[in-house]
C-alpha cells in the first residue's frame, strides 16, 4: 500500500468560495471539511477527489471570524459545517439546512474550543490525586 501526497492549498477565507466552485467545476467531489484548532487559530481543510487524487484547501482563521457556506455547491456540506458550528463554535453564514447549534446535542457548549488555563490544569490533577 502506498500513500500519495496531497496537495495542500493554503487560501484566505474570502477567497473560499471561488476556489470552491472550481473544483465544483472541475469534477471534483467533496469528501470532506475538517477542523482543528491551534492555540488561537482554527484551521479548517476542505478535501476534494478526483480520479483517486486528493485535493485539499485549508483556511486560517481567529475566533469570531465568519466563513461563508459551501453548502449551495455542495449540498451535503451542511453537515459539516453545522458541526464545525456546534463543536468549535466557527461561524458559518448561509448553511442550506442551518441546525442553529441543534445539530450535535453536548453538555458544555463548543467543546472543542475550550480554554484550559494554568489554574484549570492544577485543579484537575489535584482532583485526580484525590480520587487515587
Amino acid at each position: 500500500m502506498t500513500i500519495e501526497d496531497q496537495k495542500i492549498t493554503e487560501i484566505k477565507p474570502e477567497d473560499l468560495i471561488s476556489n470552491v466552485r472550481d473544483m465544483h467545476g472541475n469534477g471534483f467531489r467533496l469528501v470532506q471539511i475538517g477542523c482543528g484548532k491551534y492555540d488561537e487559530t482554527f484551521e479548517i481543510n476542505y478535501s476534494f477527489e478526483k480520479d483517486y487524487k486528493f485535493e485539499n484547501l485549508r483556511i486560517s482563521i481567529t475566533e469570531g471570524i465568519e466563513i461563508p457556506s459551501v453548502s449551495d455547491i455542495y449540498w451535503g456540506a451542511f453537515i459539516y459545517e453545522n458541526e464545525m458550528h456546534d463543536l468549535y463554535g466557527v461561524n458559518v453564514k448561509g448553511i442550506n439546512l442551518d441546525f442553529k447549534g441543534n445539530l450535535i446535542k453536548t453538555s458544555i457548549k463548543n467543546p472543542f474550543n475550550v480554554k484550559v488555563t494554568k489554574t484549570d490544569k492544577k485543579n484537575n490533577a489535584e482532583s485526580k490525586k484525590e480520587e487515587n
